[in-house]
């Protein structure tokens, strides 16, 4: 190597961690992306609108459980309690646990640094006597828990069914990692989708008004923006469906024809119809999820459903 070259070498900027998974995700066969980059700014907002739309379930379902069983779930806070909210986004399942018991902190953690600020800022408006202690983190890494807290009892508050986005190792990674951050004696609260008629999922994933295709489109917008990719927005479609034999929807982005995209240095090919698998939603039964759970460590309290059985709560104990 000649002096020129090594000098290059040197002064190339470290790729960031989405960079290196970007990469690698686009590179491999079939290509994938992390679920987790979803959640820029803009791909948070268009979360919480998905949420609104009709044909979205689980958000107003899991709503609904949290304000009927409100009073059993905060018996399960101790007073002066700790409540630590793992991807965080919208407060508003949060707040109707806060609403329900003395809590004297809460800490929510999540990647989307921008829009996490917004909403811790707006709750201590909201609740000023509640000390609000944000962390901007990837929740499924280790991270440090604010000293403040460290004395009190500690409640994981899980919501969204997001445990169903990780492959079931994954998630049964991530409940011990929970486990680990909690510590002895603590309490989880954990939504989790239920298996249910194929129709209600292909509708949920697939809205009438394209915001959940918008979320998955904003996927590439991001790597455009943030890695300098050329990513033709025009050229890819959103596709999900319910793969049965796994009891997951999966997500994908189709391209639309053959074509080639610039990343960082390297030029991905795409074949028609190639795919990017970028999330999958794994539904449970109340069985099969304490079932995952008792591998990681937590035991049962107490399980809670809406009447046609589409949603579960269910809140864990350390053992």
């Amino acid at each position: 190597m000649n002096v020129l070259a090594r000098t290059s070498a040197a002064v190339r900027p470290k790729m960031s961690d989405f960079a290196l998974d970007a990469i690698a995700g686009l590179s491999a066969e079939p290509k994938t992306l992390p679920a987790k980059y979803f959640y820029d700014d803009s791909g948070s907002a268009l979360f919480e609108a998905i949420t609104a739309v009709p044909e979205y379930y689980p958000t107003r379902t899991e709503l609904g459980i949290l304000k009927e069983r409100a009073g059993e779930i905060a018996q399960l806070i101790p007073p002066g309690g700790a409540l630590i909210e793992f991807g965080s986004g919208s407060t508003a399942k949060a707040r109707i646990v806060l609403d329900a018991a003395a809590v004297a902190a809460y800490v929510p953690v999540d990647i989307s640094a921008g829009f996490l600020s917004q909403e811790a800022a707006r709750l201590g408006r909201d609740l000023p006597g509640l000390r609000i202690l944000p962390i901007a983190a990837d929740f499924t890494k280790p991270f440090e828990l604010p000293p403040a807290i460290r004395l009190r009892a500690r409640v994981g508050f899980f919501p969204g069914s997001t445990i169903g986005n990780f492959e079931p190792p994954e998630a049964a990674r991530f409940l011990r990692h929970a486990a680990a951050l909690l510590g002895r004696g603590a309490h989880f609260i954990v939504g989790v989708d239920l298996i249910k008629d194929v129709a209600v999922l292909d509708a949920a994933y697939n809205d009438a008004a394209g915001v959940t295709a918008a979320f998955n489109l904003n996927l590439l917008r991001r790597i455009n923006r943030e890695l300098g990719a050329d990513f033709d927005l025009n050229r890819f479609r959103h596709r999900a469906f319910f793969n049965r034999a796994r009891n997951r929807v999966e997500m994908h982005l189709a391209s639309s024809a053959a074509q080639d995209v610039r990343l960082c240095d390297r030029t991905i090919s795409f074949a028609r119809d190639e795919t990017v698998h970028t999330e999958n939603s794994y539904k449970y039964s109340v069985d099969s999820f304490q079932a995952l759970a008792a591998e990681a460590g937590w035991s049962p309290v107490a399980v809670w459903t809406d009447p046609a059985r589409y949603f579960s709560v269910h809140a864990l104990a350390l053992r």
